[in-house]
């Protein structure tokens, strides 16, 4: 993101909550890393970083973190009323609310979305495994989907920007 832009209120508070849950932008460019490494040759983490960078000016993705966030601090606190509280505290696998919330950001660049958020969400490398263990105390029930849609749209967006580089250098030469 050019430095001179100034962030959203909301942007800001979304990346302020990221970081207070033990998630940075590198983390999450691993995970981009992790999923388009062997699709391009001179991948860098810079460009992943980028790519993260950006996902995380839409609104839409935005809005998912926080209402994520606060819902698995809600829980973590055992002040949603039941059956909802087990539910997510417990991260049960037939709620997929996490899943909904997590397809509204992978949605923003388009559907090759839906297939790297599917694989990383089964694999769960890096950031994702510590998310997902439930010793720690912490719910991270929406978090770690979150984290993996914000991944597989940076993916996305990075796939899509390597195929708008092929076609105009295609059409060029």
């Amino acid at each position: 993101m050019d430095k001179n832009t100034k962030k959203s209120e909301l942007e800001v508070k979304a990346r302020q909550w990221l970081t207070e849950r033990g998630v940075t932008l590198d983390d999450i460019a691993e995970l981009v890393y992790y999923l388009q490494s062997s699709y391009h040759e001179d991948l860098s983490m810079e460009d992943c970083l980028e790519n993260v960078d950006q996902v995380l000016t839409k609104r839409e993705v935005q809005n998912a973190i926080l209402t994520g966030i606060q819902l698995d601090k809600l829980a973590e606190q055992k002040l949603l009323d039941q059956p909802l509280q087990k539910t997510i505290e417990t991260d049960e696998s037939l709620y997929g609310v996490d899943e909904i919330i997590a397809f509204s950001i992978v949605n923003v660049y388009g559907s090759i979305g839906f297939t790297n958020y599917g694989y990383i969400d089964k694999q769960k490398p890096g950031i994702l495994e510590r998310l997902n263990d439930k010793s720690t105390g912490e719910c991270h029930t929406f978090l770690d989907d979150i984290v993996g849609a914000i991944a597989a749209a940076a993916s996305s967006r990075l796939a899509h920007a390597t195929a708008d580089t092929g076609l105009i250098e295609d059409n060029l030469g």
